[in-house]
């Protein structure tokens, strides 16, 4: 599942986007892929999960769902893309880098929301790490290329200590 996140990633890193991409499977079936569009779109609620599962979600409307829906992403969800998939009713994500200043595997870990009245609605399980190099060298090559600016130095603390020099 990430090798197609990171398919997508690749993409976005040719258009001068992050290398953050996300996937959606119904099953076995992808559905939904998107990645940051941050610049292209000059908005910042434009996350790729929140974008794949939004185009998941138009496909799927309410209808009765057989398989289990999975995300792949290349970097840990935000708490935002976190509470999406939740909603959504994503069983499991599984990611490839982990981002420590705003990732949210801890709340996923921890979090028992009250879902009684909410069919559906779960907390995904995650599994973080896969394929994580090959998601530090694409936020390597971004940095190689970005502007010197606040994106590039948080993509910096992703990529490792060699693209900082």
């Amino acid at each position: 599942m990430l090798d197609a996140a990171l398919a997508v990633a690749a993409e976005a890193l040719q258009l001068g986007e992050l290398p953050i991409a996300a996937v959606v499977f119904a099953g076995d079936e992808l559905i939904a892929k998107a990645y940051t569009q941050e610049r292209a779109l000059n908005r910042r609620l434009v996350h790729a999960e929140l974008l794949a599962l939004t185009d998941a979600d138009h496909q799927l409307r309410w209808q009765k769902r057989d398989k289990l829906l999975r995300m792949a992403t290349t970097l840990e969800p935000c708490l935002m893309c976190l509470g999406a998939a939740a909603t959504l009713g994503v069983s499991a994500i599984y990611y490839g880098l982990e981002s420590p200043g705003d990732g949210a595997a801890g709340i996923a870990a921890t979090w028992q929301p009250a879902t009684a009245d909410l069919p559906g609605y779960k907390m995904p399980v995650m599994a973080g790490g896969i394929n994580r190099a090959k998601c530090r060298e694409l936020f390597q090559r971004f940095c190689e290329t970005a502007p010197d600016n606040g994106i590039r130095r948080w993509a910096q603390t992703l990529a490792g200590p060699a693209a900082a020099s």
